[in-house]
C-alpha cells in the first residue's frame, strides 16, 4: 500500500509551477516591473507588452515574467499572467492578491504574499508604461 502525501498546494499551484508558460523576458518591454520580499527572499520581474484592441483601448498583448522563488511565487506569476494577458489596463489595474490566490485554487496562508508580490510587480510594470508614455 502507497502512502499519499497531501500537498499543501492546490493541483492548479503545482500544474503552473512545472508547466509554465509565461516565464521568459520581453525585448523592448513597453513596462517593467520588479519587487522583492526581503523576509523570504522572492524577487519577481514582470515585462508587458501593450497594444489596442478593435476599440481602440488598451490592453496587455503579451506579459511575461522571471521569478526567483517558491512554488507559491513562481505559480502566483502564472497566475498573474494567465489573468492579465489580453485583457485591458483598466482592469488589470484591479487584480489582487485575492483575485490571483482564488485562481490558483488551495495556497498556504503562510505562502499569501508571494500573491501580493505578483499583484504588486504587476501593478509596477504598468506604473512603468505608464511613466515611458507620458516621456
Amino acid at each position: 500500500m502507497k502512502n499519499k502525501i497531501s500537498s499543501p498546494y492546490s493541483e492548479k499551484v503545482l500544474r503552473l509551477f512545472k508547466n509554465p508558460k509565461n516565464v521568459g523576458e520581453i525585448k523592448n518591454a513597453d513596462g517593467v516591473g520588479e519587487v522583492g520580499n526581503p523576509i523570504c527572499g522572492d524577487r519577481m520581474k514582470v515585462f508587458i507588452k501593450v497594444a489596442k484592441n478593435k476599440k481602440g483601448e488598451e490592453i496587455i498583448e503579451d506579459i511575461k515574467y522571471q521569478t526567483f522563488g517558491c512554488v507559491a511565487a513562481i505559480s502566483s506569476s502564472e497566475a498573474l499572467c494567465e489573468l492579465a494577458k489580453g485583457k485591458k489596463i483598466k482592469d488589470v489595474l484591479k487584480i489582487t492578491q485575492s483575485d490571483i490566490i482564488k485562481y490558483l485554487g488551495k495556497l498556504p496562508k503562510i505562502k499569501f504574499h508571494c500573491s501580493v508580490l505578483g499583484a504588486e510587480t504587476l501593478h509596477d510594470a504598468i506604473n512603468d508604461y505608464y511613466s515611458k508614455k507620458q516621456k
